[in-house]
């Protein structure tokens, strides 16, 4: 019987899954918001509520807890002292998954996940049509005159006379 296995496999092993599972967690508790695919942002959403809840408790045990899972003592810190008190009077729901659209090298489906309570002052998401369609940024009239200038400026004696190319030997005659 299948009852209760539930877990997202993401294609690696059970060790590998939670090595990246607690690195994607680490990261967000230290960026508050991270880029990573739709699969990956919805494997880590349970693990990262699971932490916060740890730092709600506040308490000795939960904090070792935390410190086994995460394996990184000062994303701990950050999240008792920092992360969860903003959450306090918030009941779950610590998360939320905001939909990029696709990747432009293998087309995965790409999300943020960030921590609802946390004041990001982030760049406007753009999609990834209008990043394609920005090019460098255009130069003046007065900038597009002056390589001519600087051209015709310049006398046509001070360029090298191009080099004949060296006669080869031919391989049967050698």
């Amino acid at each position: 019987m299948r009852h209760r296995k539930k877990t997202v496999k993401l294609g690696r092993s059970q060790a590998h899954r939670d090595a990246l599972l607690a690195n994607q967690v680490v990261s967000l508790i230290q960026h508050n918001r991270i880029k990573t695919t739709l699969a990956k942002a919805k494997a880590v959403r349970p693990f990262a509520e699971k932490m916060l809840t740890l730092g709600k408790r506040g308490d000795l045990h939960a904090r070792r807890l935390a410190i086994s899972y995460l394996r990184q003592k000062d994303a701990v810190k950050k999240l008792f002292e920092e992360v969860a008190p903003r959450a306090a009077n918030r009941n779950g729901g610590y998360t939320r998954i905001i939909k990029l659209g696709q990747r432009q090298s293998d087309a995965a489906p790409m999300a943020f996940i960030e921590w609802v309570d946390a004041s990001v002052e982030a760049e406007p998401v753009e999609p990834a049509e209008t990043k394609a369609k920005k090019s460098a940024p255009k130069k003046s009239a007065k900038a597009k005159e002056e390589p001519a200038a600087e051209a015709a400026a310049e006398p046509a004696a001070e360029e090298k006379p191009k080099k004949k190319p060296a006669a080869r030997k031919k391989a049967s005659e050698e």
